[in-house]
């Protein structure tokens, strides 16, 4: 499985800590971690919450990840983002047993962390525990196991209800403030990363242009 982390600006310090939680994880288990940014508080491309929606949407819409890890100070302002593009399905996971649940019941392809609230002493063994309860096994078995096939009708609806209610990435990628865009993906290893992972043509063409008429833009 494809990772992506994203971690916005306020929380930027803490992205190696987060980072090394993560991988020391994912990584043995076979997965693949993809860090887009922030990597500390002074890089240039600067992302806010609303921006890490945004790149989650990007990201999984296209095929570039399969799975998103994002946050906040609360990891609020993050959720909510990510849940309003299409086709993610982002929970607030705080500690192991919202992982867990989450990944048995909802079977989403994104969570977001609060980085700042409750981020004392030993966060960094919440954070791996918390990765632990989600990649390790397979998720979607249902909790309790009685009410499995509930569950999985109840995604079922919902995933069928989000693309009523919610244009295609393509269309939102065309429609949204370009400057926002240009923003989101001016990460230092976005381009390295998205075109060596994405499959849909759409999206890459689509991003691929925006980031050629940037280009063209910056001074000589």
């Amino acid at each position: 499985m494809k990772i992506a982390l994203i971690v916005e600006n306020s929380q930027a310090a803490k992205s190696a800590t987060i980072h090394d939680a993560l991988t020391s994880v994912a990584v043995p288990l076979g997965h693949e971690v993809f860090h887009y940014g922030m990597y500390a508080a002074e890089d240039k491309a600067s992302l806010t919450y609303v921006m890490n929606g945004l790149l989650a949407g990007i990201l999984l819409n296209s095929g570039a990840a399969d799975f998103v890890v994002t946050g906040c100070g609360t990891g609020m302002g993050s959720m909510l983002a990510a849940n309003s593009m299409p086709g993610v399905f982002c929970g607030l996971v705080i500690d192991p047993t919202d992982a867990f649940l989450f990944g048995q019941i909802n079977d989403g392809n994104a969570i977001s962390m609060p980085y700042a609230k409750g981020f004392g002493w030993a966060a960094e063994l919440n954070l791996q525990d918390v990765y632990k309860k989600l990649f390790e096994g397979e998720r979607g078995l249902g909790y309790p196991k009685e009410r499995a096939e509930i569950m999985a009708k109840n995604r079922g609806i919902l995933k069928s209800l989000k693309a009523v209610t919610c244009n295609d990435m393509l269309t939102v990628l065309k429609n949204i403030d370009q400057d926002l865009l240009k923003a989101a993906i001016a990460g230092e290893k976005f381009q390295e990363y998205f075109f060596a992972n994405a499959t849909d043509a759409g999206i890459r063409d689509y991003i691929q242009g925006v980031l050629a008429k940037t280009s063209e833009l910056e001074p000589a």
